[in-house]
């Protein structure tokens, strides 16, 4: 008997589980496996730097928690690791599991995006469309091969392109008051 084109494998976190611990990351979007490979050392800079700016802050505001490389476990069949996340002092603890993972959506993720179409359309499409409907305020999608930062915000209740910002500009943001970062910052 044919499996018709309808049906598909659908993963979920306990899958996850299953798969070995060999320096790849799995993240499950809507049940389908997506699978990354250790990125460039560019790529991994850029994460650091994002969070390092984003912590400094933090810790002077005292208004929430910037986390790098979180789990956050929406659903059991979407199960994803962003590059950065900021959470307010407020919301975290309703966020967290036992286990130490996020269960919903923090106000802020940032995703730096890495070699290859499939990964870029991941970032672009398919967790944009996740980060909008599961409620995050504010994307960052930073590009450091062009060094370039795409700016998404929640209008009404999707996650909308506002901006893009290069290595000239300041990156600011209403849920991150008195923020400011030099985006070159972003790219050193």
């Amino acid at each position: 008997m044919n499996q018709s084109t309808d049906e598909r494998v659908r993963w979920t976190t306990a899958d996850i589980e299953l798969l070995p611990d060999n320096g790849n990351r799995y993240e499950i979007i809507d049940g389908e496996l997506f699978v990354t490979r250790t990125p460039h050392l560019g790529h991994q800079k850029t994460i650091g730097n994002a969070y390092v700016e984003l912590r400094a802050w933090s810790v002077l505001s005292g208004l929430g928690e910037a986390i790098l490389n979180p789990g956050i476990i929406f659903t059991d069949a979407d199960n994803v690791i962003p590059d950065v996340v900021w959470v307010s002092k407020e919301r975290l603890p309703m966020l967290l599991d036992e286990a130490g993972h996020l269960t919903g959506a923090p106000e802020l993720v940032i995703e730096v995006l890495s070699e290859g179409v499939e990964n870029q359309r991941r970032d672009r499409e398919v967790k944009l469309k996740l980060y909008s409907f599961r409620g995050v305020q504010e994307y960052w999608i930073l590009d450091w091969r062009l060094q370039q930062l795409e700016v998404y915000r929640r209008e009404k209740a999707l996650l909308k392109l506002v901006e893009t910002l290069f290595v000239d500009d300041d990156l600011t943001s209403p849920i991150l008051p008195n923020f400011v970062c030099p985006v070159s910052r972003l790219f050193i």
